[in-house]
């Protein structure tokens, strides 16, 4: 399958504004991404490597800050906005739990969606000050 179901991003709170050929636009850019259990999948403090965002497929994950439980991550949930959106190290560790799979899509792959589509650019900063506020 080349790319993630267009129905995983729409249910991700920052897609939550895009129209349907936007969300399909960064979905064909998002890879198939298996974890098993125990893989740090993202570590707090770390770059925003290959894949910066992810929604996940299958499995369950562990979030973890400064050491602490912060929650569980299961089927349709997401993580990584803020890396992707930020190019900033990573807020906290994510850890699979189960085989993890997801959907990832790394900055290399988002950033030229955003840099030739200004109103999808507007729109995704309009959403991420919504979730941060």
């Amino acid at each position: 399958m080349t790319g993630a179901p267009v129905e995983a991003l729409a249910r991700v709170p920052l897609f939550a504004d895009l129209d349907p050929k936007e969300l399909e636009s960064i979905a064909a850019q998002m890879k198939d991404r298996t974890f098993q259990p125990g893989d740090a999948v993202t570590e707090e403090g770390g770059g925003a490597t290959f894949g910066a965002f992810f929604v996940i497929e299958e499995g369950d994950a562990l979030v973890t800050v400064a050491g602490e439980e912060r929650r569980q991550l299961h089927a349709g949930d997401h993580f990584g906005e803020v890396a992707l959106l930020a190019e900033t190290e990573r807020t906290a560790t994510v850890i699979a739990l189960t085989e993890l799979r997801c959907w990832a899509l790394s900055a290399w792959n988002f950033r030229p969606i955003v840099d030739e589509n200004p109103e999808l650019a507007r729109k995704l900063q309009q959403a991420m000050a919504r979730l941060i506020s």
